[in-house]
């Protein structure tokens, strides 16, 4: 059975949460964009997963950091502050009675136009601001098992094409890799930077394991992921040797394990690459060690 990083178990009291439109909420049936928006017409914004634990969002400033500097870079004014933003994010999680084992996308785009373009001088009023909180917790069998990826033929974009730090609503590439992936039997996406050496994978980020080094790319070419980022810290402050740098699918075929991160599924175990198995074909000790300093970061994070 194909199942990725995001798949999640089943909750009823999703059909019922509120969504954050602009200053109002409504029901999720009724939560409604106009398809003159920016981000419909032409994926002209920007956005952020968040988890909500114990009440607290984990790594809100680093989260909040990345959306207002890609905000910045494609010259997006949000049109609120970043204290704003927060009374937003919680007054939508308390709206909706919700403590943990939440998953928010806070989402916004350059606002409507007034005939379909790209053209950002044909915006008309401020932009569009969307939260939506669902509670999501991740399926646990993937954790236990692991994913399998496919490496695509497409591959990541240069900054100077698209940079992929920006955590942008143009994600069609990152799609198509994964249709890919999907075709070929596997869970999800392993993609290449122009030059042959891994990047990350179509909506994670990849770490390998080689005698008993974490390596992980070297960050041109994919999305400054918060989880990948508190990962590096973790290794720097335990000891474990990592290292942010090109490495090829051969080294990725010798790893003895291998990983993905993001913020909604944490660390999960890669079994499989290309249908070579990555180590015993299960999930490896350092990466449990390290899904167990991560769990334990976020309690942090969260101040509980």
């Amino acid at each position: 059975m194909q199942r990725g990083t995001h798949e999640a178990l089943p909750d009823e009291r999703n059909e019922n949460v509120l969504v954050y439109i602009n200053g109002e909420f409504y029901h999720r049936d009724e939560a409604k964009i106009s398809v003159f928006d920016s981000g419909y017409l032409v994926g002209d914004g920007v956005w952020e997963g968040i988890r909500l634990h114990d009440g607290r969002f984990a790594f809100l400033d680093y989260h909040l950091d990345r959306l207002y500097e890609g905000a910045k870079a494609i010259d997006l004014d949000v049109g609120m502050t970043r204290e704003e933003l927060t009374g937003a994010l919680y007054e939508t999680v308390r709206r909706n009675g919700m403590e943990s084992g939440v998953h928010v996308r806070l989402m916004v785009t350059r606002g409507d136009k007034k005939t379909p373009s790209q053209d950002p001088r044909l915006t008309t009023g401020g932009p569009n601001i969307v939260i939506i909180a669902e509670h999501k917790m991740p399926d646990p069998e993937i954790k236990q098992e692991g994913i399998r990826l496919f490496t695509s033929t497409v591959r990541r974009p240069p900054p100077d094409t698209l940079d992929q730090r920006l955590n942008c609503h143009s994600k069609l590439h990152e799609v198509i890799a994964l249709v890919q992936a999907i075709r070929a039997g596997a869970d999800e996406a392993l993609m290449l930077d122009p030059d042959g050496a891994v990047a990350t994978c179509n909506s994670t980020n990849f770490f390998i394991v080689r005698r008993g080094e974490v390596w992980t790319s070297t960050a041109h070419y994919c999305l400054n992921g918060i989880t990948r980022r508190v990962v590096i810290e973790l290794c720097k402050a335990g000891g474990i040797p990592v290292f942010e740098r090109p490495f090829s699918l051969t080294e990725v075929y010798g790893s003895e394990e291998a990983f993905v991160t993001g913020t909604f599924g944490g660390l999960t175990p890669v079994v499989e690459v290309d249908g070579r198995t990555i180590g015993n074909g299960r999930p490896g000790e350092l990466t449990r060690r390290l899904s167990g300093l991560y769990k334990q970061a976020v309690a942090e994070a969260a101040g509980s």
